[in-house]
């Protein structure tokens, strides 16, 4: 998987869309949101149950930073675990049969994750990983749950081993040292097998399982450009499930047998597969479908294959799911696009669904909020563009609006369906958004996926001209006034944007983006290291004569043509997109005479998780488009001369 950073012509009066958004029935004016009551909504995440299965360990923000909280099943209250106001800090899980748990976080954005021992009634946590400048990840409890399973990159920054440590001391075991650029995946319920992957490309990978007891490795996956990746194995160390695009457009699930090499295929659909988990005691599984930019989960029942149906959820989606250890409830995550996710608990049983969170702010009317709707949009070859498309209500044709490209990061990232503060606040202001899926994004088969390949700046960027077009052609939205917003990649884009097609856009809002490929692909973290070739082969590799095309598309040699006010924001501890990429990029356009205003957060990685600076992010930006991009008024038909 792609990730760096989460056009014939057609006749322009009749042929830039196979498909409009309905229109609303009627045209109003909302009421107007500011950032804060927005961002006074709570993201929600749950990471699993208590011991006795009263309350869901989750992860919410409601302090203006992720905290970790135990919500209780009956009454919905919530009782706050760690109770930091610097870092964001996530639940990762309960020790079975304890009440102590393990949380996570980083320091300042800077992606070296740590895990924390928590035990009830202690202020302070353990580290159980205390090894310097060392990233680690929780992968999994042992079959007596008397072990947990890590990854670290700890002996070596580049790798990462895979190891278990005793719940009774912490003391590490390293299970499968890892010298060759692997990706570690987890290991099967006995610890005879480590299922692992290795990067080939961005659009190739290898499936492998090491078996401990021989120290062999078994290849499973064949040398066809396809994507490889171990989902779950069977207690008794003979089933393992993986997921793959061998020999289809879309990824499916595969059932192998360890013992005999036989395989068939599990499950599939018209859409990319990209998840599948078995319960505690393989009662179910579970399978995640990318349904065209929506979620599709399903449950089934896992000996007979009978799918059992979740009850009704309105217009929200299913966006994740923990199934109990006792496989008698599913901690449901569910929203909309007018919705920030809520949890619910699914009692399977009985059939009983309850939700535990009200994460819409109640000063917020749900019925104010803008819903998306999945448009395709022609670009420049006749190619079939998707994208997420918000209508501000209040627009029309003698109201008309400004409006937004909005370009995700990546490569190689998706714009889904999903709620998102940034956009229904740029939306409720009277913007309207288009968040465009280019060639080379996720989500809609392998061949659209490798579109971008050795390409970006070219083909990609093309198509969000051609979703500038798109928008242009609605009657509601003014022709002069349509910008460009991305981050990260997508900020990359913004920046070419404004550097290769200088007349296009009104304006650029960049977070975060790539100003210089050459330097962002020589100080990629130490532990991409098994990623490094892979992203070298899709974008350019910056030690040879793949500079030209690098630098050909690095906005920082090509400033000097942008002329169109830009605005930046950027983490001061990115370790993605190095600070001094912004930092040359505004100053370079300042050079140009343009408007530059240029916003760094200390304490920030790559994206932003304070409320506080979300809502700068958001006030600036609305200020900035107010300045720069509002359209002018239509002049009163009835006025007198």
């Amino acid at each position: 998987m792609k990730k760096l950073f989460y056009i014939p012509v057609l006749l322009f009066s009749v042929c830039f869309s196979c498909q409009h958004p309905e229109a609303p029935v009627k045209t109003r004016t909302p009421k107007q949101y500011s950032s804060e009551q927005l961002r006074n909504n709570v993201a929600v995440e749950a990471a699993g149950f208590n011991g006795d299965e009263s309350g869901i360990l989750v992860s919410n923000n409601q302090s203006g930073i992720f905290n970790a909280y135990l919500l209780n099943i009956a009454d919905s209250t919530s009782m706050p675990i760690t109770h930091s106001t610097t870092d964001s800090w996530f639940g990762v899980g309960y020790l079975p049969g304890s009440s102590s748990l393990l949380v996570t976080h980083d320091q300042g954005g800077d992606e070296n994750n740590h895990l924390y021992l928590q035990r009830k009634g202690d202020s302070t946590a353990k580290d159980i990983t205390p090894w310097p400048k060392s990233a680690n990840r929780f992968i999994g409890w042992s079959a007596d749950k008397k072990s947990a399973y890590i990854s670290s990159n700890h002996r070596d920054p580049k790798y990462f081993d895979l190891w278990k440590l005793d719940t009774s001391n912490w003391t590490p075991v390293l299970l499968f040292q890892n010298d060759s650029g692997y990706d570690v995946a987890g290991t099967s319920p006995g610890e005879r097998y480590v299922a692992i992957v290795k990067s080939i490309t961005t659009d190739k990978n290898e499936l492998y399982l090491f078996d401990r007891s021989n120290k062999q490795l078994k290849k499973i996956s064949n040398d066809t450009e396809a994507t490889w990746n171990a989902a779950a194995m069977e207690k008794g160390d003979s089933i393992l499930y993986y997921i793959t695009n061998n020999g289809s457009e879309f990824s499916y699930v595969v059932r192998y047998n360890i013992k005999t090499g036989a395989s068939s295929r599990y499950f599939e659909d018209k859409w990319d597969v990209v998840a599948m988990s078995l319960s505690e005691n393989e009662k179910y599984h579970t399978i995640l479908v990318n349904d065209d930019g929506r979620n599709k989960v399903l449950l089934f029942e896992h000996a007979t294959g009978k799918q059992i149906n979740f009850p009704s959820l309105g217009d929200s989606e299913v966006q994740d799911l923990v199934i109990s250890p006792s496989e008698k409830n599913i901690a449901l995550t569910a929203g909309s696009s007018t919705s920030p996710a809520n949890i619910y608990n699914y009692a399977i049983e009985t059939g009983t669904l309850k939700q535990l969170t009200k994460t819409l702010n109640p000063e917020v009317d749900q019925a104010d909020l803008v819903k998306a709707d999945v448009i395709r949009f022609k670009s420049f070859d006749g190619k079939e563009i998707p994208a997420i498309y918000y209508k501000p209500m209040q627009a029309s044709d003698t109201s008309k609006t400004g409006a937004l490209v909005f370009v995700h990061g990546g490569p190689g990232g998706q714009s889904r369906a999903g709620y998102s503060n940034t956009i229904q606040f740029l939306v409720n202001h009277g913007y309207a958004v288009l968040a465009v899926n280019n060639r080379g994004s996720s989500g809609y088969g392998k061949t659209f996926y490798k579109l971008d390949n050795r390409d970006h700046g070219y083909g990609d960027l093309n198509d969000c001209i051609w979703a500038k077009k798109w928008l242009a052609s609605q009657t509601y939205i003014d022709s002069n006034a349509i910008g460009i917003y991305g981050g990260s990649y997508g900020g990359n884009m913004v920046l070419n944007a404004l550097c290769m097609h200088p007349d296009e856009f009104k304006l650029g809002v960049d977070l975060f983006g790539v100003a210089n490929w050459m330097r962002t692909l020589k100080s990629i973290p130490p532990y991409w290291e098994s990623f490094r070739k892979a992203l070298y082969d899709e974008m350019g590799d910056p030690n040879t004569k793949d500079s030209v095309l690098l630098k050909a598309t690095s906005p920082l040699y090509n400033y000097e043509k942008i002329t169109k006010p830009l605005i930046v924001f950027q983490g001061e501890n990115d370790v993605r997109v190095l600070k001094i990429e912004s930092d040359e990029i505004a100053a370079g356009v300042k050079k140009n005479g343009v408007p530059v205003e240029y916003v760094v957060y200390p304490q920030e990685g790559h994206g932003f998780q304070k409320k506080e600076n979300q809502i700068t992010t958001d006030k600036r930006t609305l200020a900035f488009l107010e300045k720069y991009l509002k359209p002018a008024k239509a002049a009163n038909p009835n006025a007198l001369p």
